[in-house]
């Protein structure tokens, strides 16, 4: 697969600046609030059991204060999924900036970051399963999806001893253990040391390089 062969939704956010940049402060942190309590209840309810009373109690605000800032909870969830798309890429195309050679510390500072990034949008990430039941949202989802993952084996490939014939299986492997190992360490708080974590995943992201 080449770069113009990869997955590009043709919906993709545009890079731009988001509706806070309009807003005054108190507007702003009240719609800031509303997607941190939706990012929260669609993963525990799943975005088919949350419902707008729900976010708004959370919130402590009125219905009439929700649609303030929003049309319905589906322009929520796109809103989070917009979101996690735009940070996830800047995540990954810090590769870009990265020393040639790379050192293990560079990787770990930036699976520290990827970490950091899942902190924040985890959970939607693993709440967006139970999404809006439709095929679009699905096959949007899968070309995002898709095109993060090329994108990260591209950088990686760039990198390795012996360059890999398919940089999106190479992508699509390293992002599962980045977020399979965030959803237990972080989300299950199993008894397992965060930055032990961290360090060995830099390891086998190094191994995979230096193969």
């Amino acid at each position: 697969m080449t770069a113009d062969q990869a997955p590009i939704h043709a919906a993709e956010p545009a890079a731009q600046a988001g509706p806070q940049a309009q807003l005054g402060w108190r507007a702003a942190r009240t719609r800031g609030a509303i997607l941190q309590a939706s990012r929260k209840l669609f993963l525990e309810r799943g975005y088919a059991g949350t419902r707008i009373n729900n976010i708004t109690d959370v919130c402590g605000i009125s219905r009439a204060g929700f649609y303030t800032y929003f049309r319905d909870k589906r322009e929520v969830f796109n809103v989070l999924g917009e979101t996690t798309y735009r940070e996830v890429l800047e995540v990954g195309g810090r590769w870009e900036t990265m020393p040639r050679p790379c050192s293990r510390q560079d990787v770990q500072e930036w699976v520290r970051r990827y970490f950091a990034f899942m902190d924040e949008h985890g959970a939607f990430i693993l709440s967006a399963q139970s999404g809006p039941a439709d095929e679009d949202v699905r096959v949007a989802s899968n070309r995002m999806q898709m095109r993060v993952c090329w994108l990260l084996g591209v950088h990686l490939r760039s990198r390795q001893r012996t360059p890999t014939d398919a940089p999106e299986a190479l992508g699509l492997a390293t992002q599962a253990m980045l977020d399979r190992s965030w959803y237990h360490c972080r989300a299950q708080q199993l008894p397992v040391d965060g930055g032990d974590v961290i360090r060995t995943i830099a390891t086998l992201v190094m191994s995979a390089l230096e193969a």
